[in-house]
């Protein structure tokens, strides 16, 4: 009876689980948005973030990922980048930070309103020491330890 009861609660707990995981309805205000702003955009996925929604898309080639607050309003967009695309500021700011000798695995531009540019940059020194480091388009360190 014990099986039983505990096979019906992984069941139950399974179809409850699958029905939270629905994803909400991008709102049209979302799209509009993106639309206006990324006309262009082929091969377009949407993610609901739970605070806010994600678009990926592909533009003149790149892959991006745009995010959107419910509201439609533009909240940032994310583009990966070779490491020799990264400016010269932003290169220094890092060559003279405590993390000069750490490897760097990836790398984003991020724009955000007002035409700020930041830089997300993941680095490693060994399999546990991995930090994501925000810099502004000055080379200037931000945040260490940014969470995603």
């Amino acid at each position: 009876m014990k099986k039983v009861l505990f096979l019906l609660l992984v069941m139950v707990t399974g179809v409850v689980y699958a029905a939270n995981a629905q994803i909400r309805k991008i709102p049209a205000e979302v799209t509009s948005t993106f639309s206006e702003k990324y006309a262009d955009a082929k091969s377009v996925e949407w993610k609901d973030k739970l605070s806010n929604f994600a678009a990926t898309f592909e533009l003149d080639g790149d892959k991006y990922e745009a995010r959107f607050n419910k509201k439609g309003e533009w909240l940032n967009t994310e583009k990966e980048m070779d490491v020799n695309d990264l400016p010269d500021n932003v290169k220094d700011g890092l060559a003279k930070s405590k993390y000069a000798d750490w490897e760097i695995k990836s790398l984003y531009k991020i724009e955000l309103p007002e035409d700020k540019i930041q830089y997300r940059i993941h680095v490693t020194k060994t399999s546990v020491q991995q930090k994501n480091l925000l810099f502004n388009e000055s080379g200037k360190l931000l945040k260490d330890n940014l969470t995603l």
